[in-house]
């Protein structure tokens, strides 16, 4: 038997959830068999629905990047990963990440040439 490599996903939604670390697959497996239910995936996670929704929106953003070709950023993941350990509220996370936004946005304008 010959060790080949793995295919290459076909479809774009394959290479991206491929693409995902295997626990964000699970996670998406899980809220599947939870039909879209974050109460009861909290439930079966053990935290609390705040926990499991900053944990989803962190997925959420890491397959916007994946689609889009983007590299997540990294202080909106840091953020979501405080909010998941329970260190951080998601509004702080929220306000933390607009006020950082706001300063890159500040120190780096546009260029309009």
């Amino acid at each position: 038997m010959t060790d080949s490599p793995s295919p290459q996903p076909s479809r774009p939604s394959e290479r991206v959830f491929c693409a995902l670390a295997a626990a964000d697959q699970d996670l998406l497996l899980d809220f599947a068999r939870c039909s879209g239910s974050l109460k009861q995936l909290a439930k079966e996670h053990g935290v609390s629905y705040p926990t499991i929704r900053a944990r989803l929106d962190r997925l959420i953003a890491r397959l916007e990047a994946l689609e889009s070709g983007e590299q997540p950023d990294p202080m909106a993941v840091e953020l979501a990963s405080l909010v998941e350990q329970g260190q951080l509220t998601a509004p702080a996370a929220k306000q933390l990440l607009a006020q950082h936004r706001r300063l890159l946005a500040e120190a780096n304008p546009p260029n309009n040439s």
